[in-house]
């Protein structure tokens, strides 16, 4: 019987992200970093650098039987784990990700100990069909897609215009006006 490869998230030690990647890749185990574009400043300059989305995570995509490998390469430091065991990622949150990270939208990881919020799914640009929830953000509105078992979010700007509510009661949608909804602040 053939063992189920799969997404799992390594926590990595500081700044290692980038060298976990290469080394991992080096051993043939296939590893991806997601990587957004931020400005860095420095006393005497700026500069647009490549810089991990998710501090301190790798992923890695591996049969159970490859986990100590992983961890025996340096840098990498343990699994994220959830339920008992290493976070197996689904592999369509691993998609939604390099998605996310492709479509070039300005990007922000947040912690995920947000209250639920309104379901919305945006409808129009790169992310078109994309779902997640609706909260207030730094004066703006933002749409928070969770991933499962990182205790992370990514959190996108999004215009309001793009975005619509889900009806968790029914198939009826409504398009967000702003930062009030049936009379409630978000």
């Amino acid at each position: 019987m053939q063992e189920s490869i799969r997404w799992y998230a390594v926590y990595t030690k500081s700044r290692q992200e980038k060298a976990l990647t290469a080394r991992l890749l080096a051993k043939g185990i296939e590893a991806w970093i997601p990587l957004h574009k931020t400005l860095r400043q420095w006393s005497d300059r700026k500069k647009m650098v490549e810089a991990p989305l998710i501090r301190s995570y790798v992923f890695v995509k591996i049969p159970l039987i490859q986990h100590d490998d992983v961890l025996h390469t340096p840098g990498a430091v343990r699994y994220i784990w959830f339920n008992g065991g290493p976070a197996a990622i689904p592999d369509i949150q691993m998609e939604l990700l390099k998605t996310i990270v492709g479509a070039g939208v300005e990007t922000e990881v947040i912690s995920s100990n947000l209250k639920p919020g309104i379901p919305v799914k945006i409808i129009a640009g790169p992310l078109s069909g994309l779902t997640g929830e609706l909260v207030y953000h730094a004066g703006r509105n933002r749409v928070i897609v969770r991933i499962d078992h990182l205790e992370q979010v990514i959190s996108l700007s999004i215009p309001a215009g793009l975005v619509e509510v889900r009806s968790t009661k029914d198939e009826r949608r409504t398009k967000v006006r702003g930062t009030k909804y049936e009379g409630r602040n978000y």
